[in-house]
């Protein structure tokens, strides 16, 4: 026997590391296909696998050649477009200063990508920006990859400005697949350009939304109840209240797009309450804007004040949430769906709690795209037209094991087809009383309003309620410590100036703020400098006065 227990325990080593790629479902390896296809993606795992797999299996059947996914994971959507602007710019570098024979500058650098310059017909008369960026767009340049699948539409229109998305044929080939407009309220007969305000597929074909998402907050009732909240949480306001401080679960929306319209949603929330409650004429309109505008970043305050943790993982939030590690979060919607999910099927009751807040967010897309010079460009289109496929747009949300869905993941996503909200589809769905072309009724995007501050707002949240984290999270403490202690007078004099964010109101934000992110890199780390140190310097002064120790 003791001769045989070296022989036993290579054979039972064996099996235990041999198992799991025994059991996992069959992938055609990256040297054995026949044809790669190079993709960008922030999805998560569970998405990748399932596409892969769904795709293989479409792809042989339809050309009896076999195809591997070859993605790149590097991060969030904001990752993702720092990396393909690098690429693309030594790829352009390379290109001006060896087939053109030019010489590189600051100029051509700063303008090959810049969607403010703008062409004539006159390439003769073109300076050195113009000819720059007139080059880049009638070249091939490629950045090594294929596809950009998921993200936000205004990482993909930013994304189709600059250029390094392409048209697609597929307005052309599956013309029947998209339509320009539906009413809000009403399931449309396909894909529709805009719908309540949100934008679904770019009209240059350059992007199209393959899946919909909305944002709500996460919650677990057993800690609420511990900290004496006993309903769950139902409206962004609710993430403010004092005594969720130090409990709130935060995505960094510098590094996820997804958070950075959260965000949005509540800046866009704050302002129909305003013009709903006031005149509805150009001034008042202009003033509602403005003023609306200044309450959600007050609010985007005091969650910050709150938070736990500005994390760079979207996923963390609703784990940490569900252990109970915090008390509520934000969330995209189906991870909140998906934890809740996990939750219950562990048999752990129903502590964990996903919301929409009424009124409070918009339905979205999560679009796929083709780059400029991609090396598989013929590949990129056919995924492309698998992906918005009825076959490709099953794997969303239909159940594992169903006639055409996931093979191992329920992805728990809302797909962007319109007819796959019916009979027949219906019974196959994982989500069955969710319908996101329903669930707009309450909420219409206004892009006019906030949707040319996009990036302004994951700035200012960066610099003014990130970067100066400690001093803004003592100040709060301090203002409700002085609230507890009855001294109500020093309490509000200190939140007054704790919540005073004239630096970066509407004004600020579509003017300085604006011209320093869009001007040379300097202005932006000068702005960042200054705001950083009036920011520090408000909130040690709310914290001396909370303390009684400052008159104001």
């Amino acid at each position: 026997m003791l001769k045989n227990k070296p022989t036993v325990f290579v054979i039972l080593l064996a099996l235990v590391l041999g198992l799991p790629f025994l059991l996992r479902k069959d992938r055609t390896d990256q040297g054995a296909a026949d044809v790669r296809l190079v993709v960008i993606t922030p999805h998560t795992e569970s998405i990748r696998k399932e596409f892969a797999l769904g795709f293989e299996q479409w792809y042989r059947e339809k050309t009896g050649k076999s195809v591997y996914l070859d993605y790149r994971v590097i991060g969030g959507t904001s990752e993702i477009a720092q990396y393909v602007e690098s690429e693309y710019a030594n790829a352009f570098r390379n290109y001006w200063t060896g087939k053109q024979g030019r010489e590189w500058s600051l100029t051509v650098q700063e303008s090959f990508m810049n969607p403010r310059i703008e062409l004539d017909d006159t390439p003769e008369n073109d300076n050195e920006a113009e000819a720059a960026r007139r080059a880049f767009l009638g070249s091939e340049i490629s950045s090594g990859l294929d596809v950009f699948f998921g993200g936000g539409a205004y990482d993909f229109s930013t994304q189709a400005r600059k250029g390094t998305l392409v048209r697609s044929r597929l307005l052309e080939t599956h013309g029947d697949w998209f339509q320009r407009s539906a009413e809000r309220g009403q399931i449309p007969e396909a894909i529709p350009q805009y719908y309540a305000g949100e934008q679904y597929f770019d009209a240059a074909g350059r992007w199209f939304g393959a899946a919909l998402s909305s944002y709500g907050i996460i919650f677990n009732r057993d800690v609420l109840k511990r900290l004496g909240i006993e309903e769950g949480l139902t409206q962004w306001e609710d993430l403010g209240d004092p005594r969720l401080m130090g409990q709130i679960a935060v995505c960094d929306p510098t590094k996820s797009g997804s958070m950075n319209q959260a965000f949005e949603m509540m800046v866009q929330q704050q302002i129909q309450q305003v013009l709903n409650a006031g005149g509805q004429d150009e001034r008042a309109k202009k003033e509602g804007i403005e003023q609306g505008w200044m309450r959600g970043l007050q609010l985007i305050q005091r969650i910050s004040a709150n938070a736990r943790y500005f994390t760079d993982t979207s996923q963390k939030p609703n784990i940490d949430v569900g252990m109970g590690d915090c008390a509520a979060g934000m969330s995209i919607d189906f991870y909140g769906r998906f934890q809740q999910e996990a939750v219950l099927s562990r048999s752990e009751g129903n502590r964990f709690g996903f919301v929409t807040p009424q009124g409070g967010s918009t339905v979205s897309c999560d679009p796929i795209g083709i780059f400029r010079g991609a090396p598989h460009r013929e590949l990129a289109e056919v995924f492309l037209e698998y992906v918005l496929s009825l076959e490709g747009q099953k794997l969303w949300n239909y159940r594992v094991g169903t006639d055409g869905g996931p093979q191992v993941y329920a992805l728990r996503r809302l797909p962007i087809r319109p007819e796959l909200y019916g009979a027949p589809y219906n019974e196959m769905r994982s989500d069955l009383a969710v319908n996101p072309y329903l669930a707009t009724s309450d909420f219409e995007y206004h892009r006019e309003w906030t949707g040319h501050l996009f990036s302004e707002l994951r700035v200012i949240v960066r610099i003014c309620f990130m970067d100066t984290r400690k001093e803004l999270v003592d100040a709060w403490k301090a203002i409700h410590r002085a609230r507890a202690e009855g001294r109500q007078i020093d309490a509000n004099r200190a939140f007054e100036v704790f919540s005073d964010l004239d630096r970066i109101s509407y004004e600020e934000a579509s003017t300085t703020i604006d011209a320093a992110l869009n001007g040379p890199s300097i202005d932006e780390v000068r702005l960042a400098r200054e705001l950083s140190v009036h920011f520090r310097d408000q909130y040690n002064r709310a914290k001396s006065i909370a303390n009684g120790a400052l008159r104001k």
